[in-house]
């Protein structure tokens, strides 16, 4: 399985849809596409996870070093996630504390950090 990506822009965030899997093999993708946001000044992120049906600890990494880059900014990086065997991870490992985690792109869009 691969990764797929897409970005668009609602108001002031940048909207990352990734589909697939986010794995040691497609992180790096992602990876470079967080930073290439970040780089051109994409500070409020939410990626729709609505469509992963697999996430490691490198996808994780990834997740957690994007949100590093958009704090140094004083940005924002939200998940939109309701698959309970993705959400599962995030409990077990305890980001549910770090990220903010929503129902819908629109929820995430509406909420205020």
């Amino acid at each position: 399985m691969d990764l797929s990506l897409t970005t668009r822009q609602e108001g002031d965030h940048t909207v990352v849809v990734v589909g697939g899997e986010i794995d040691v093999y497609t992180a790096p993708k992602l990876r470079e596409q967080l930073i290439d946001l970040v780089s051109a000044g994409s500070y409020h992120l939410v990626v729709d996870m609505e469509g992963v049906e697999f996430l490691d600890s490198t996808g994780l990494g990834v997740l957690v070093g994007g949100l590093k880059r958009v704090r140094a900014h004083d940005g924002s990086l939200r998940l939109v996630c309701t698959q309970e065997r993705i959400l599962k991870i995030f409990r077990i490992t305890g980001l549910t504390k770090v990220f903010p985690i929503h129902a819908s792109v629109e929820e995430a869009l509406a909420a205020t950090d």
